[in-house]
């Protein structure tokens, strides 16, 4: 049966369908979150990001945009983002790593900032990262960005999942389950005490 008939039902019955099942469903507005970075070369280290968020089941989009060179593109990029349903941005940039931060200008939602080493054929430009951390990290006041380590796009999807379980119980479950397993990971391996 289709959904527009089940919607059709509920609407005959005078039920009101929850606005998620509404926007999930019939729209298509599934992506909760969006991976922004500013060149192809970053696609493995943020690759990491959407491997976490799949993990936990969270829609996502990616997209390859630089603030410098696509400024305009950008900006209608995260306007159509926050249409499309999407409540938590991860951003990762090298160098001066504006990218994070100029989407903070553009969006009220939570941008996670994630600096990149910049590494132009096989060698860094000598910063290891430093450069894009402090950038991100010292965002000026009113328009703030979350930060990660230097390369951790895992983290930075952790935390996106951490937000969303703020909204989403069922996220917020899977969340408390993978705790759940690291610590009994970590008693298993040798937190309960080990004989050398």
């Amino acid at each position: 049966m289709s959904i527009l008939c089940s919607i059709c039902r509920l609407v005959k019955k005078k039920v009101q369908p929850p606005v998620s099942f509404i926007l999930n469903d019939v729209q298509g507005y599934n992506m909760k979150a969006a991976i922004f970075f500013g060149s192809k070369s970053d696609s493995d280290t943020m690759k990491k990001a959407a491997d976490v968020l799949k993990e936990f089941g969270v829609d996502y989009k990616a997209y390859i945009l630089s603030a410098h060179r696509a400024g305009e593109l950008l900006k209608k990029t995260v306007a159509q983002v926050e249409k499309e349903g999407c409540e938590v941005i991860i951003a990762g940039a090298g160098l001066s790593a504006a990218l994070p931060g100029v989407i903070a200008s553009e969006t009220v939602l939570p941008v996670i900032g994630v600096p990149l080493e910049c590494i132009n054929p096989g060698k860094s430009n000598g910063l290891g990262g430093m450069d894009a951390l402090l950038s991100i990290v010292q965002m000026p006041s009113q328009i703030p960005v979350a930060t990660v380590g230097i390369g951790n796009a895992k983290n930075a999807a952790y935390l996106a999942v951490q937000i969303l379980a703020i909204k989403y119980p069922e996220l917020q479950k899977k969340l408390a389950d993978f705790r759940k397993k690291l610590a009994d990971d970590a008693a298993a391996n040798g937190g309960m005490g080990v004989e050398l």
